[in-house]
């Protein structure tokens, strides 16, 4: 038994090194490729902090509440769907809440959709004091289908890479025998924290009279990347 163990693991050993020098002795090129892209995102996250304190106790959390759901509701907000009220044990009790505080706050998450309706609520809210608005994060929902397409490009950018090198050496680009996946998953530095929020005038509208609207609302696009590489044959004309 032990004979054929040993004789099926030396066939093996040596089918693999054959294949590994097959491949190591033929003539090819190898090229690699990077292609990316600029999104809008189309998923952004507020969270929204609502405190007596902001009103100097004049109104109750349970009023913000309300006039804070009124405001989301005049602006297309679906309650149910994209406002969720946090745990104040959670971390963000730590970076928002001091401990006295807890008991007269509330913290929630809103998923918007665009800039414009960003914008919008960030206005309406601060119209009822609501101003502790934060940008957790932001998304592109279709990024995994668009880095297959940015995947497919490079690959195509790669063969071009190889063409133009081997023709100076009077050769020609045949099959790609090896194809490597050098993505690196980096959609972007800010990816899964704050993305980038920017108001414009805004250093300057709490000391002047500045009125902004929505449109002054702008995020930071995401940079999708794909690299690929690939070698490829390389033979004689």
């Amino acid at each position: 038994m032990k004979k054929i163990f040993s004789a099926i693991l030396l066939l093996l050993i040596t089918k693999s090194f054959s294949q590994n020098k097959n491949f190591i002795d033929q003539s090819y090129i190898e090229t690699s490729a990077k292609i990316d892209t600029l999104v809008i995102p189309d998923k952004i996250y507020l969270t929204i902090l609502i405190s007596e304190k902001d009103t100097k106790g004049k109104i109750s959390v349970d009023e913000l509440e309300t006039k804070m759901i009124e405001k989301l509701n005049s602006n297309g907000i679906d309650i149910k769907k994209q406002l969720v009220l946090i745990d104040l044990s959670s971390n963000f009790k730590k970076y928002f809440l001091k401990r006295q505080d807890i008991q007269k706050a509330k913290l929630y998450s809103l998923t918007v959709y665009n800039a414009k309706t960003a914008g919008s609520v960030i206005q309406s809210l601060e119209e009822e004091n609501i101003s502790n608005i934060t940008l957790e994060k932001t998304e592109y929902s279709k990024t995994e289908k668009l880095k297959l397409e940015l995947k497919s490009l490079a690959v195509k950018k790669a063969h071009a890479n190889a063409l133009s090198m081997a023709k100076p050496l009077n050769q020609k680009v045949g099959n790609a025998i090896f194809i490597s996946d050098l993505d690196t998953n980096t959609i972007n530095s800010l990816a899964g924290r704050v993305s980038g929020i920017q108001i414009r005038g805004a250093s300057s509208i709490k000391e002047s009279k500045y009125e902004y609207t929505s449109e002054d609302i702008e995020f930071e696009k995401i940079r999708i990347s794909a690299e690929v590489g690939v070698k490829f044959k390389l033979e004689n004309p």
